[in-house]
């Protein structure tokens, strides 16, 4: 068994998917709106500047937090953005789970996770 091999297949199983073709669908659905498009790519931008900051240990006030918690409320609001994040959600449940599962698999060299 080549794990190289098993990890090409595990990539073409995700990337055959319901939850991929789904992305891909709402994406669509998204793109072919401009004010939805430029929403979105706003709320994106916004977003991965927290997540830079607060890697980087500036932890960003509660209210910007709260900010970004009401524009996702609102996106959410526009139905074809939910279908994406919704998708979105359940590929990173996936590969949450995989992740899980390999490295359940190795614990026993390591001992059990400390939290």
């Amino acid at each position: 068994m080549n794990i190289y091999d098993k990890a090409h297949d595990l990539a073409k199983a995700m990337k055959e998917s319901q939850e991929v073709e789904e992305i891909t669908s709402a994406m669509k659905l998204v793109d072919a709106d401009p004010e939805s498009r430029r929403m979105l790519d706003d709320f994106r931008q916004r977003q991965m500047e927290l997540q830079q900051r607060m890697m980087s240990g500036d932890m960003p006030a509660q209210e910007e937090m709260e900010k970004m918690e009401k524009q996702f409320e609102v996106l959410s609001l526009n139905l074809n953005i939910r279908r994406l994040f919704d998708a979105e959600r359940r590929l990173s449940v996936i590969i949450e789970d995989v992740n899980k599962i390999i490295s359940d698999s190795l614990q026993h060299l390591y001992g059990p996770a400390q939290s």
